[in-house]
């Protein structure tokens, strides 16, 4: 994850950010499920598909930078451990579950992209850094 937040940011990250990349990662992912439950559902469908996950342009957009940074990275299966399987009223089908670990990513990288867009000389995020950036996500995700 380090080396992600280096690549993409120049930033560097401790332990306290760590913990809180993953409690965003578990919280994004999550509501993204929960929109995905509310699409399916809105279907009639009983299985949550990777089609009603609400995947915005931009976000789709850092899902293929991460993509090809992963190719060097390998951090699927890091993601993938992460993420788990969100809760739901609705069963997560195996497509949508296995898209997780590459939503994580993607958002792993748009945070990074957006704590340089918020302070373009930021190093190393401070708490306030961190609060500013959840509030840019929970406007638009």
């Amino acid at each position: 994850m380090e080396k992600l937040f280096r690549r993409t940011g120049d930033l560097v990250l401790d332990k306290s950010d760590l913990k809180r990349l993953e409690d965003f990662l578990h919280g994004k992912v999550g509501d993204l499920v929960i929109r995905g439950e509310a699409n399916a559902k809105a279907n009639n469908l009983e299985v949550i598909r990777p089609w009603d996950l609400p995947i915005t342009k931009g976000l789709q957009e850092t899902i293929h930078r991460f993509r090809a940074a992963n190719a060097d990275l390998q951090l699927t299966d890091y993601f993938s451990g992460l993420v788990g399987s969100p809760p739901s009223d609705l069963a997560i089908g195996d497509e949508a579950q296995a898209r997780f670990p590459e939503i994580a990513g993607g958002l792993s990288f748009a945070l990074a992209e957006t704590f340089k867009i918020l302070d373009p000389k930021l190093k190393n995020p401070t708490t306030q850094d961190w609060d500013r950036a959840y509030r840019v996500f929970e406007l638009l995700l």
